[in-house]
């Protein structure tokens, strides 16, 4: 069984020092109760709500940072995921997230798909998630919004993951009275659909007006809620990861071996779709 933590933190926009002793207390909190893997939300390191991009650049750091090898040192023997706005070598930034153990950094990855305001701050990435072997299993990372295009969470479940990572930041959103956030709903449906567990790790607090939708997770090979928000902000939940190789529904269904690809880029053909 691989423990799992994800932390709703609440940084500030330009607080690096603040921002970073919010990330080390939950992270050595965690480490310390013997958890295998700890999440953190997006942009962790630098906040959220920035007003322009020289804001935003002001708050951003490289992979290199040692902020981020901190992160490592108070992870002990666990993985740590956390977002931070990067400063790549190119010049330009991107809203990243770190995976980090006990070795260093072990991946970085460049959000794919920028949510409204970030298209303002940020450069989309263009590399695959990273799917990083662990001791705890196949862990991949994805943010926030990147979990609303099924075919980049389709294709990382096909190629092995048996977890998939989002450190996320959800602006709350109206919903009907006793329904989940239309977020969370979609994070449980992807699990469902790919028989993959899901760990998302939202942000808490209000900053710069804008309220969050506080919907950190942890949902199963079937699609279920296992865990979510406990009054200090902690998703914690046991999962055995490796249920996330066995797509077998019934005796006759599979989740992968019923598709269909053969059919699916005839219909790509036959609507003129090009991606």
């Amino acid at each position: 069984m691989t423990l799992i933590d994800c932390h709703q933190l609440a940084p500030s926009v330009g607080d690096l020092a603040g921002n970073q002793e919010l990330a080390l207390a939950a992270i050595s909190q965690s480490a310390a109760a013997g958890a295998d893997l700890i999440v953190l939300p997006e942009l962790t390191t630098s906040g959220y709500v920035f007003t322009d991009p020289e804001e935003a650049r002001a708050s951003s750091v490289t992979a290199a940072d040692p902020r981020l090898a901190a992160w490592a040192t108070a992870a002990g023997g666990a993985v740590v995921i956390g977002g931070f706005a990067e400063l790549g070598a190119d010049g330009r930034l991107y809203n990243s997230a770190a995976v980090l153990d006990r070795t260093g950094l072990r991946a970085v990855y460049r959000k794919l798909h920028l949510w409204d305001q970030e298209k303002l701050f940020f450069t989309p990435g263009t590399e695959a998630p990273p799917i990083v072997t662990t001791a705890f299993g196949r862990i991949a990372v994805v943010v926030c919004y990147d979990l609303e295009f099924p075919e980049l969470t389709r294709a990382i479940s096909l190629a092995g993951a048996d977890l998939i990572a989002a450190p996320t930041n959800w602006p709350l959103a109206q919903r009907p009275e006793a329904e989940h956030a239309g977020v969370v709903g979609i994070a449980m449906a992807t699990a469902r659909v790919n028989h993959v567990a899901i760990a998302c790790c939202d942000r808490t607090g209000v900053e710069r007006g804008q309220p969050w939708t506080e919907g950190s997770c942890v949902i199963d090979q079937d699609g279920w809620l296992v865990a979510t928000p406990d009054e200090r902000g902690l998703v914690r939940a046991e999962l055995d990861l490796t249920r996330s190789r066995d797509k077998t529904m019934t005796s006759l269904a599979d989740a992968f071996s019923d598709r269909r690809p053969d059919v699916y880029s005839r219909l790509a053909q036959a609507y003129g779709l090009t991606g």
